[in-house]
């Protein structure tokens, strides 16, 4: 399916690329892009989410997103529904439990599809007209049921693969300010025509005008769909229906320094409209120039940094329209500046970290806001700072004014353009995009708003001073302080939760993993949470249910397997303190780093079963301690491979146990009788000692989960040091009480070494 698909996409490029001209007006060409097969993950948290961007031209006409799920096994598993998600700009918002978000963040739900697959299944996403740019596609299976898998064993897995194909005009008309344009439309062949808007452009209009058919019937009517944008999923272009003789689509708040798309079609069926297009925008509003004089202030801006101490490896740049200034020259800007309709902040740029920028106002951190005109200040975000989080805080700085009750500091947040014109009765919003507001004043003098996953365009804070009197009396303009950051996570994710970051090929992005019940995008919803008490009592029984391998030390020393007992100290001794760091509440205590302590619980706990197995085998001295040694060399070097796999604690088990068996054949052929010979240490011992170990196998692989492992990993501590107790073999009648063989001589040993290691 996947070959046909291609070779079928190559066929249409091809295609479109000999036959463009057929229409006289533009020339398209087709593009694919793929993605390597991805494995899917229940969906615990946003890390469970696999994540693909995709790059769409300019002047797309039409994208195809072709989405496929295969199994990756041959055995049943049901049916299960493949979630995807799909948003532009940014990496998609999802909250697919339905859990809350942190208090003042904000978020807007994406495009969801659902793909049920039982082997394998495809479906495929249509899109006209979409906004250029970078796409991301999102992909989870169903919430994640707490069910603890163990590495190495087969289950269920599926494989997602996104594809896509563009097709996009190469030679788009170009419409010019206030110059008409003659183009023709048809039902199943529409215009397509772009225009620049400027900076600083308020207002935007289309005009279709002059109509005529070849058909000649209804002279002057014209029948067209106008369409001005382009698609975004959250956000469609502006539709205008024309049945009359003109008409017209206009923005008053048009996306600055942008292409913007216009396209124009026929909607009667087998009628070609000829008609003339024009297009006329205005700029209402734009600071003064402060012209090409430079200054020496650039080697000033050190010191308006907010990591002025630190070193320089961070990158700053300076993003401003209206030049350079520093602290001394802002009141000689603010008086040039005092005639203008709109001032404009400068604004230092900071990339502090990975997913940390900091946006600091040259001038200072606290702006000046008036009720004449607003204030401006502009800050980019490219594409690899869409995976964090957005943060705004406005704080209202009163402390030299009054500021009464009736008025306010409105700011609204907006993508692409700002929003020049704030009032009460204003939205916060342009005709093709929203934006956020907010407001502060004399009772509310602070207002935060988090934004994860920001959308990657340059961003524009607007703030206007605004009055319900006709006059704002003595506070005519005030002082805010505007702190605009990005952070990886949201307030890192707080007490329960861990910031992390996550990686799709280049692109980074922050996710948070919660701990301890709780839960939402920056583990602030208590819904689940566990209670401090339930937390103790977590980390007391799976810390002190090792305690259980003290008979099992006691009864190796006693029957003189002194480094048997050893091994069993070690297990314990890691496990417990290991256990106490791997703790997901606060109830924790780590005496090491938590990777040292897991390395050795992980190392203590196969060489247990590894001295103990062979310690039943019987066999001579030298020859064991031998399998001691280097089993202990390959165990820890496959633990620095795979800790976690499963077959990491079954094959040293299994390799022991053939070892075992081979012995004890032996010594039952040689003897002719079974070994070991006595019926009671089979019933009292070993088969109590095998069961205790089996169903401790099984609760570990089988029955663990998030909710019950504190209980059913602490029966697996009890029952493996039960089981030690129990297959433990008696101890030899030629030993004393430390191990050393009876007729060891340390004199005989030095004068003939070789019958000392004769008799081993």
């Amino acid at each position: 399916m996947k070959v046909w698909f291609l070779c079928s996409l190559l066929f249409v490029a091809l295609t479109d690329w000999t036959s463009g001209d057929d229409d006289g007006q533009v020339t398209f060409v087709s593009e694919l892009s793929s993605k390597p097969a991805q494995k899917l993950s229940k969906y615990g948290w946003y890390g469970n989410a696999r994540l693909q961007r995709f790059h769409i031209p300019e002047e797309t006409a039409i994208a195809r997103w072709l989405f496929s799920v295969t199994k990756g096994h041959s055995f049943h598993c049901g049916r299960h529904n493949v979630t995807i998600y799909i948003r532009w700009g940014a990496p998609p918002v999802i909250n697919p439990t339905g859990q809350e978000f942190p208090n003042t963040t904000l978020w807007t739900p994406c495009l969801s599809l659902t793909l049920p697959v039982i082997s394998e299944n495809s479906t495929t996403f249509n899109l006209s007209d979409p906004a250029p740019g970078d796409w991301y596609v999102a992909a989870h299976l169903p919430e994640d049921d707490g069910r603890i898998e163990q590495k190495g064993f087969p289950s269920c897995s599926y494989f997602f693969q996104p594809q896509l194909s563009v097709r996009r005009a190469v030679d788009t008309p170009v419409l010019q300010n206030g110059i008409f344009l003659t183009q023709t439309a048809a039902p199943d062949r529409p215009a397509r025509l772009k225009l620049y808007v400027p900076e600083f452009a308020s207002s935007l209009s289309i005009s279709v005008a002059g109509c005529s058919s070849e058909e000649g019937t209804e002279m002057g009517n014209c029948f067209l769909v106008l369409r001005l944008g382009s698609a975004s999923l959250q956000q469609g272009p502006i539709t205008m229906n024309c049945s009359g003789f003109s008409c017209s689509a206009a923005l008053s708040n048009p996306p600055w320094d942008t292409w913007i798309r216009v396209v124009i079609e026929s909607t009667r069926a087998n009628r070609t409209v000829t008609f003339n297009v024009v297009s006329n925008y205005t700029v209402g509003c734009k600071p003064k120039s402060l012209g090409l004089k430079a200054d020496d202030e650039i080697f000033k801006l050190h010191g308006n940094s907010s990591y002025s101490n630190s070193s320089s490896s961070s990158n700053s740049s300076l993003l401003a329209d209206t030049g350079v200034f520093s602290n001394k020259s802002f009141s000689w800007i603010s008086q040039l500046l005092g005639s203008a309709c709109v001032w404009s902040i400068p604004v230092l740029y900071e990339e502090v970290d990975v997913l940390s920028l900091r946006f600091t106002p040259v001038g200072g951190a606290n702006v000046s806001v008036t009720n004449t005109h607003p204030t401006l200040l502009t800050y980019p975000l490219h594409a690899h700072a869409s995976g964090g989080t957005l943060n705004l805080q406005l704080t209202l700085n009163s402390t030299n004014m009054t500021l009464g009750n009736s008025s306010s500091v409105v700011a609204c947040l907006s993508t692409w353009t700002p929003v020049l014109e704030l009032n009460h009765s204003q939205s916060c919003r342009t005709d093709l995009f929203g934006g956020y507001g907010v407001a502060v004043n004399a009772s509310v003098p602070k207002a935060v708003v988090r934004l994860p996953f920001p959308q990657s365009a340059t961003w524009y804070l607007t703030l206007q001073l605004i009055c319900n009197s006709s006059n704002c009396g003595n506070a005519s303009v005030v002082s805010v302080t505007p702190e605009v950051f990005l952070s990886a996570c949201v307030e890192d994710c707080g007490l329960y939760g861990e910031c992390r970051l996550l990686r799709s090929y280049s692109y980074l992005y922050a996710g948070c993993v919660c701990k301890a019940g709780w839960s939402g995008w920056g583990c602030t919803d208590d819904s689940t949470a566990q209670s401090y008490s339930h937390q103790l009592l977590a980390t007391l029984l799976l810390t002190l249910s090792n305690l259980a391998f003290l008979p099992a030390i006691v009864v190796a020393v006693k029957h003189g397997y002194i480094t048997e007992a050893s091994v069993y100290l070690f297990s314990m001794f890691f496990s417990t303190f290991y256990h106490a760091c791997d703790q997901p509440g606060i109830a924790v205590m780590c005496i090491m780093e938590y990777n040292t302590l897991q390395y050795c619980d992980f190392l203590g706990s196969i060489c247990s079963f590894w001295v103990t197995i062979l310690c039943m085998a019987r066999i001579r001295n030298a020859f064991k301690y031998t399998l001691f040694m280097l089993g202990t060399l390959l165990i820890a070097m496959s633990m620095q491979l795979d800790r976690t796999g499963l077959w990491n604690l079954l094959g040293p088990i299994l390799c022991a146990i053939l070892i075992m068996v081979i012995a004890w054949v032996r010594k039952g052929v040689h003897r002719r009788h079974c070994y070991p010979p006595s019926w009671r240490r089979w019933v009292f011992y070993l088969i109590p000692g095998v069961l205790c170990a089996l169903i401790g196998l099984c609760l570990y692989t089988f029955a663990e989960t998030e909710d019950n492992y504190y209980y059913t990993h602490s029966l697996w501590h009890i029952l493996v040091a039960s089981c030690v107790v129990l297959l433990l073999p008696p101890k030899k009648k030629n030993r004393e009480k430390f191990g050393w063989s009876s007729g060891w001589n340390p004199e005989l040993e030095l004068e003939t070494p070789g019958l000392w290691i004769h008799s081993l």
